[in-house]
């Protein structure tokens, strides 16, 4: 009888094999293989005082015509809180570094103007300071992620700074805090020293930034049983040798991440082509781009593994996303740019590597929130669009402080012109309650792919799923038109035991969930 059996379970496996093997486009999920959790902060956002991003993106002032509340534009604040954001980076970016944050408390009409020369010199009244960033972070519910001044400022200013928000005792800067109408600290958790140091945050070089951070970092205290989590300023894409030079001279018992900054754009650095008016081989080039992330992190991890085996310090990709040419007749230093489904695919792919990576890549940042480059709100003075981003968001939630589990998966190619890449891209993840999330980009534009997928370690019952789809690659929201691309439930699968099939429609993106 047993002989009989095991011979059963051996022609079965043959035959699954055999099936699967001849599938042009199959999955194999893993439900019980994973111990890595997918950190949430993965889904980080970035809120840079960049063109419209703070001022009319996310502050208008408590006596604007705009709906707001307490000066915070009610449209975006509801629609941030939908997305359940994680956490948000602020107040740059290259602003960060020219940002004195004490120009930024006290009464509002009291505080001293300042010219943003990193973005369109442009005057601003520093009526969105400390305070406001932080009652805003508190109103949609993330955590707040501050990015210190150390090109242009002093490690008294940052120590004073964190004093400031964090203390909670007698001293100067917590008196300050409380005459400022905040009687408790905030507790913040997460700090950045510095921003692109080898750039915009001071042209350093790595041994002498190196030793900066060492410098601020002695001061960057911790007050009460808050301890920070001090993120050092990292490389720019493929510079290795600046991720070597800090890791080997500064002691891992002083930071606690490392920044890697990342953008695709289509094109070069100087022409870097329209964000709406692209052919396919365009198309297929901006995403074989995106996915060089990957590329990047096991680099750059490598190098971090030689001195942190472990993996204590977390690789923070604080600003990633698409940069396109700004939106004609708009304010070039604003980088106001549409967000198509070519977008879409990109925050799919590289959320999907990111996931993948979590085991180095602790947090992540989208560059930008609103009205900056790949934005997942977009506004104008009266109205908001949610853009094709801000829907990858919102089907990816399932994926946070998720397990990852493994899988194995067969695609078929799709190519335009030069460019070639697998028509698939999945991530695959187990909630607490035991449900297995697929989420899947189909970025073939012309094709419905029929997935094949054979789920292991659980024992499926039911399927759900939500999707998003456009007529092109490069369809988009507009204020006329708001749900050319939205979030829909979708149907197009078939579960039969350990066995589901599933018709992926073209230029989609997919999140499916089997419980």
């Amino acid at each position: 009888m047993k002989t009989k059996s095991l011979k059963g379970i051996m022609l079965l496996t043959a035959m699954l094999v055999s099936f699967f093997s001849l599938a042009q486009n199959r999955l194999i999920v893993n439900a019980d293989q994973g111990d890595i959790k997918i950190n949430k902060h993965i889904y980080g956002h970035f809120a840079e005082h960049l063109g419209r991003s703070i001022y009319g993106g996310i502050w208008v002032g408590p006596d604007s015509d705009i709906p707001n509340e307490d000066g915070y534009r009610k449209d975006v604040m509801q629609a941030l809180i939908n997305l359940e954001i994680p956490n948000l980076r602020w107040p740059g970016g290259c602003f960060a570094d020219e940002y004195h944050w004490t120009d930024g408390i006290g009464n509002p009409a009291d505080r001293p103007k300042m010219v943003n020369t990193h973005w369109g010199g442009v005057t601003e009244d520093n009526s969105f300071g400390t305070h406001e960033f932080m009652n805003f972070a508190k109103k949609i519910g993330t955590e707040p992620y501050i990015t210190g001044n150390v090109g242009s400022g002093s490690v008294e200013e940052m120590s004073k700074w964190i004093e400031y928000i964090n203390f909670d005792g007698v001293s100067p800067m917590a008196e300050l805090r409380k005459r400022n109408g905040q009687d408790e600290p905030w507790g913040i958790k997460y700090w950045g020293v510095g921003n692109e140091s080898w750039g915009c945050g001071g042209n350093m070089t790595p041994e002498y930034y190196a030793n900066e951070y060492r410098r601020y970092a002695t001061y960057a205290r911790n007050y009460g049983g808050n301890k920070l989590y001090k993120i050092a300023g990292g490389a720019n894409n493929w510079d290795y040798n600046w991720t070597e030079v800090l890791m080997k001279n500064i002691p891992l018992w002083m930071m606690d991440g490392l920044s890697l900054h990342y953008y695709t754009i289509a094109g070069s650095w100087e022409n870097k082509k329209s964000a709406t008016d692209f052919d396919k081989e365009t198309y297929l080039e901006t995403l074989r781009k995106a996915a060089f992330i990957d590329d990047l992190i096991k680099r750059h991890g490598t190098i971090m593994d030689k001195y942190d085996p472990e993996k204590r310090i977390g690789m923070i990709i604080d600003e990633w996303g698409t940069w396109f040419e700004v939106e004609p007749g708009t304010n070039p230093g604003f980088l106001y740019q549409q967000n198509t489904m070519r977008d879409a695919h990109v925050a799919a792919i590289s959320l999907n590597i990111f996931n993948k990576n979590a085991d180095r890549v602790h947090m992540a940042n989208l560059a930008q929130t609103v009205n900056v480059l790949q934005a997942v709100i977009l506004t104008n003075e009266t109205d908001m669009i949610l853009t094709p981003t801000y829907h990858v968001f919102d089907l990816y939630k399932p994926h946070k402080d998720a397990t990852l589990i493994s899988h194995d998966l067969k695609s078929e190619e799709v190519s335009f012109g030069k460019e070639k890449m697998e028509a698939l891209n999945i991530s695959t993840s187990k909630s607490a309650d035991g449900t297995v999330n697929i989420s899947i980009a189909n970025i073939n534009p012309d094709k419905k792919i029929d997935l094949d997928v054979v789920l292991r370690g659980i024992d499926a019952k039911t399927v759900t799923a939500e999707y998003i789809t456009a007529p092109a690659i490069n369809s988009h929201n507009t204020f006329e038109n708001k749900e050319v691309v939205k979030k829909a439930a979708f149907k197009d699968f078939k579960l039969n035991k350990e066995n589901l099939k599933i018709s992926v429609p073209a230029n989609a993106v997919l999140m499916v969930r089997v419980k």
